[in-house]
């Protein structure tokens, strides 16, 4: 298979205790266009109205819907809709990637040293962001997976392996909030934990890293259907190597993305990513629920005449 089409449908829905008198929010839902990424069709709706809305691109070339409600209101709905086709990315030998101390060596900072655009563009992805974090203990749990002359890749991958096999994925251990360092302790927390622990463990031997934000086709259990909003957003990682660009890697699933990821948008972490990010006056409480669902074009009649939805 050489390509590959998906529908993608995300709910977001916020209720309020009480009204709001006006919100204004950021917006990043919308996939990006890649070599190996297309969208074929996207469509943002959002309830109430906005009073004014602006389509930019922000400083990591993620496409943001900025919004402003007036207008009193209970509840915040935003739903985007998309087809998106995903080619298949050429194999790359791991192994023909440069040795890791070059590439740490090309990022860091020298005095009078000109550096190109390629890699200007990658060094604010060595540095410590909201979320993530330079530590001792992170650079001696990297190390163990670069030893002297590793190549890059080879490296990369052995440290996701090392994560996905040594921290326990627990949607109940940790919240937005949980330091980075907080999860290295516990091993345990979400897909957005696991890539910050893996992406502060990179920066701490002084290589890029950067946080990549989007979907992933998920398989039901044997036997069951596919189910309207079961899905949810994921996140990985991505490593900047001088000879063949970003390089995606999901410690997650101890998986090199491929032809089941959406990419969406990326930054320093989460919180240059978050898919709904803004403030309101008034409200009270708010409860939220999030609908995700992923399906391949060869499903799409099946799984919407079932009609099944499910709300996180």
């Amino acid at each position: 298979m050489t390509s590959t089409r998906y529908h993608l449908l995300h709910d977001t829905r916020y209720g309020y205790t009480h009204p709001v008198g006006e919100s204004r929010q950021m917006i990043r839902l919308t996939p990006r266009e890649l070599r190996y990424q297309r969208t074929l069709s996207h469509k943002l709706e959002i309830d109430p109205q906005p009073s004014r809305s602006e389509n930019w691109i922000d400083s990591f070339g993620n496409p943001v819907r900025t919004i402003d409600i007036e207008s009193s209101h209970e509840h915040l709905s935003i739903r985007t809709e998309s087809w998106i086709e995903i080619a298949h990315r050429a194999p790359l030998d791991f192994n023909q990637s440069p040795g890791w101390e070059s590439v740490r060596d090309i990022l860091a900072y020298r005095a009078g040293r000109p550096l190109s655009a390629e890699i200007l563009s990658a060094c604010p992805f060595c540095f410590e962001s909201p979320h993530i974090r330079l530590k001792r203990e992170f650079a001696e749990y990297a190390l163990a997976c670069f030893p002297p002359g590793k190549p890059l890749l080879v490296g990369v991958q052995s440290l996701m392996g090392r994560i996905f096999n040594e921290f326990v994925f627990d949607p109940e251990a940790t919240d937005i909030a949980t330091p980075v360092t907080e999860v290295f302790q516990q091993r345990r927390g979400v897909c957005q934990d696991l890539s910050h622990v893996m992406i502060s463990c990179l920066r701490s031997v002084g290589l890029a890293a950067r946080y990549v934000s989007g979907y992933l086709l998920t398989l039901p259990p044997p036997g069951k259907a596919r189910l309207i909003g079961a899905d949810a957003t994921h996140a990985w990682v991505s490593v900047f190597c001088p000879s063949h660009g970003w390089i995606d890697f999901d410690p997650t699933n101890n998986s090199t993305p491929g032809l089941e990821h959406i990419t969406v948008g990326w930054g320093r972490d989460f919180s240059d990513v978050s898919p709904v990010r803004g403030v309101i006056l008034g409200g009270g409480n708010h409860s939220l629920e999030i609908s995700v669902t992923v399906v391949p074009e060869s499903e799409f009649s099946l799984v919407y005449q079932s009609g099944t939805v499910v709300h996180r």
